[in-house]
């Protein structure tokens, strides 16, 4: 059905309810135009058979106010954040689209540099850019957003999505900046995208819903011919892992100037199975501690984050193939208990290994564990992303038995390498492994 056009042009003040007005306008479809130029804007709520159109030239400026996104409440919280600038909720066909850009206004939503850590120091109170709940044919094509102060896109329980030609460009020092959060959702392709964040880039999360219950599953996921710029994790899986994750592709994507580059994190109880990654070139770099990991190519990782609730879920049937390039840290794989990871396969792996300027990727990371939901001392961490021992080092970072290798597994059953090739440094630096592989028995702590 043709969509009936409602164009609007850039015009000085507050064009909230301008822009709200057309969305709700009675037609069957309708295609909102935000012509050339700067439109100031509240919140918007998009409905079923709306799209928002950012012709190029077009800048949807969002104010920089938590309270101006009130009446956007979601039901999934996020780092307390309870609200986003644009929602839609039990909405079909809808669709951002255009060249234009979303500015989140994120340079007004932190107080200044957590020392040492390398990140800034957050508001407490931040809202995402889109969250769209329970949605069915979904489109978001070729638009940019820019500095978001939190998660930029998070799509929860939806059906039938379409990501292509996006550009996701935050500050690569604001935490929680997350690009592409796919949140229980089914029938995903995302395709020729770029994302460049401080947190992760296109990840996958079944979370809880603030009332009761979870997301959903994650089934079905396509992540192809993309660019990720991560300092957390490039693509990942978790680590909200309240319910499965199946079928899942990520493939010819390259990872550029990242922290870790592939992960896959399971922490409260669902399952994560049949899993590829293919045809993939990284570029992982060590990070401060302030970021969780530090360089790793590959880390598959299964810890209790409520141990006496219910324990993390298996990770299984996982192919690694076509792996290039370099990294700093180790491929880490690690389950707390024997078989907690099993069949996995590394087929035709190239990388570099580097030794980093920092050091932090010679301690291995299971961050976030069951302290990260203890309350933070008034004289050190930050809330869910580090604290530090009385030695000085963070919680959740541990130092490899007998130096850094290349590859270290522990707790995992059925792992096959085939062509597995990672070049070292000669000679050797300081506190690195002799050994190039280490797997450790399945008992051993």
């Amino acid at each position: 059905m043709p969509r009936s056009d409602f164009t609007l042009p850039a015009l000085d003040g507050d064009r909230s309810a301008a822009i709200q007005a057309a969305i709700d306008a009675d037609r069957p479809t309708r295609r909102v135009i935000l012509e050339a130029g700067r439109h100031l804007c509240g919140g918007l709520r998009l409905r079923s058979g709306t799209e928002l159109h950012l012709a190029e030239g077009a800048e949807l400026v969002f104010q920089p106010n938590y309270e101006a996104y009130a009446r956007n409440r979601v039901g999934v919280i996020a780092e307390d954040s309870d609200r986003a600038m644009i929602v839609a909720s039990d909405a079909t066909d809808v669709a951002i689209t255009g060249s234009g850009q979303i500015l989140g206004g994120g340079e007004h939503y932190h107080h200044g540099e957590d020392k040492g850590m390398g990140t800034l120091h957050p508001h407490a109170l931040r809202p995402r850019v889109l969250v769209f709940e329970n949605c069915r044919k979904v489109h978001l094509h070729g638009f940019r957003v820019a500095n978001s102060p939190m998660w930029t896109l998070h799509l929860v329980d939806c059906d039938g999505v379409s990501v292509e030609t996006i550009f996701v460009d935050n500050d690569r020092r604001m935490p929680n900046t997350d690009g592409l959060v796919l949140d229980g959702c089914r029938d995903v392709s995302v395709d020729r995208s770029i994302i460049r964040t401080a947190d992760d880039g296109v990840v996958l999360k079944t979370s809880l819903r603030s009332g009761a219950g979870t997301t959903g599953a994650c089934e079905r996921i396509a992540v192809r011919n993309s660019t990720i710029e991560s300092r957390s994790c490039a693509l990942k899986i978790g680590t909200e892992s309240h319910a499965d994750f199946r079928d899942i592709v990520f493939e010819d994507c390259r990872i550029e100037t990242s922290n870790r580059g592939l992960g896959i994190f399971s922490r409260d109880g669902g399952m994560i199975e049949g899993v590829r990654f293919s045809r993939i070139e990284l570029d992982c770099r060590e990070t401060p501690d302030g970021y969780w990991g530090s360089g790793e190519g590959l880390t598959l990782n299964v810890v209790d984050r409520r141990p006496a609730e219910r324990p993390a879920g298996p990770i299984r049937d996982i192919v690694i193939e076509d792996i290039s390039g370099r990294m700093d840290g180790a491929i880490n794989l690690y389950a707390e208990r024997a078989g907690g990871i099993e069949g996995v396969a590394l087929k035709r792996i190239a990388l570099r290994h580097q030794a980093g300027p920092l050091g932090t990727a010679q301690r291995y990371d299971l961050r976030p564990t069951p302290a990260d939901l203890e309350p933070v001392a008034a004289d050190g961490g930050r809330k869910n992303a580090w604290r530090k021992h009385s030695d000085g080092h963070v919680v959740g970072t541990i130092a490899y038995p007998g130096g850094m290798p290349s590859l270290f597994a522990r707790g995992v059953r059925e792992l096959s390498m085939s062509d597995v090739d990672i070049e070292r440094p000669a000679p050797l630096p300081d506190r690195w492994n002799p050994r190039s592989i280490v797997i450790m028995p399945h008992d051993d702590p």
